[in-house]
């Protein structure tokens, strides 16, 4: 039996008026939705003998990674200044980097990879826990990832700094960075961090700011002390939505934060920064150990060679990391080290990028 549903009835006016609405705004038939959780295997040993490196990987079971980090155990005692972050990445199975060509290298990756270096110095102690950060949307369904990569740094207490861009009509969700070889023992990553490929960032060496909005790009800064190497690399990865995304209906916020030291030799020092609610979901983060005022002036390394990251991960408000299954987190956490020399003038740097699809604006 069929039924007919009469102009003037109640339930005929609320059709009208939902369909009314529908044509009227785009999109309003149906909720856009961002859901986050952690995924985290625990600490992978090593690496035990000095100038080696360790990798270790968290693997999304749902949605795509949107970014990720690391967080190193170092030991208590001298040792703990040869232990490093080498690289945080995505990955298309957990085993293998995006090196080859620079630009779009790979779509939809669900897993991302951590790697732990060491100096002169290791350790039985040294660990390396990799966090991923799972996101499943009914708005950005497919993710793609970009790669640019520059030799280098190749002398002593210098940088190199590296910027991977979003294609235009995307936007960026996450990013990382990379060194090689491990086998040059003062070679690492000392920042990764969301910017903008524009004249008023510098095209990537002037870091996004606290509160600033929608970044396209991603930049990696490899620092080394007194070693050398010329087949030295810094690879910097940006990941991006596909093109097939409204606009209208997303925007990043980023949040910053930074603190001075650490300055005395064999000390480290945390900086963390979060999303507020009303700025939608933490999809990732950044950390870097400066020279200070990143988000003002051109990036700069701290001044002694040793400085270094031991961390960059999702946490809570005072720094702890989020477990294995945590989901909906809201702060990111930068660890920083100074090795075995005094580091007056170092500075530790976090970014936490937050995603809103709910109330996005026009660009």
């Amino acid at each position: 039996m069929s039924t007919r549903i009469r102009r003037g009835s109640a339930t005929g006016k609320a059709l009208i008026l939902a369909a009314l609405l529908t044509v009227a705004v785009p999109g309003a038939a149906y909720a856009k939705t961002v859901d986050v959780a952690v995924v985290t295997p625990g600490a992978t040993m090593g690496p035990a003998t000095p100038f080696t490196g360790i990798s270790s990987h968290a693997d999304c079971p749902d949605g795509l990674v949107s970014g990720g980090g690391a967080d190193q155990a170092i030991g208590s005692d001298e040792m703990s200044n040869g232990n490093h972050v080498m690289g945080m990445v995505p990955s298309a199975d957990g085993a293998t980097e995006y090196t080859d060509a620079p630009g779009v290298v790979g779509t939809d990756a669900t897993h991302w990879m951590a790697f732990g270096g060491s100096g002169s110095r290791s350790s039985e102690a040294f660990s390396t826990t990799p966090y991923a950060i799972c996101l499943t949307s009914n708005l950005i369904r497919h993710t793609q990832v970009v790669m640019n990569k520059a030799q280098g740094p190749s002398a002593g207490l210098s940088s190199k700094l590296v910027t991977a861009t979003c294609p235009a009509g995307t936007v960026l969700i996450g990013g990382g960075a990379r060194t090689t070889p491990a086998s040059v023992g003062s070679l690492k990553p000392v920042a990764s961090f969301p910017t903008f490929d524009d004249a008023g960032h510098h095209f990537g060496s002037i870091a996004a700011g606290d509160g600033e909005r929608d970044p396209d790009s991603w930049t990696a800064v490899g620092g080394i002390g007194g070693g050398r190497g010329e087949d030295n690399m810094t690879y910097a990865y940006a990941i991006c939505s596909t093109d097939d995304i409204d606009l209208e209906h997303v925007s990043t916020t980023v949040r910053f934060t930074e603190v001075s030291g650490p300055n005395t030799a064999s000390t480290g020092q945390t900086a963390t920064a979060g999303c507020s609610r009303g700025e939608g979901r933490l999809v990732s983060g950044g950390a870097a150990i400066s020279g200070g005022n990143v988000t003002t002036t051109d990036f700069s390394k701290a001044t002694s060679g040793g400085p270094h990251l031991n961390g960059s991960f999702p946490s809570d408000a005072v720094g702890t990391p989020v477990g294995d299954g945590g989901a909906d987190p809201s702060y990111w956490t930068a660890a920083t080290h100074s090795g075995g020399s005094p580091s007056q003038g170092s500075y530790s740097d976090v970014w936490a990028l937050c995603l809103d699809v709910q109330h996005g604006h026009k660009r």
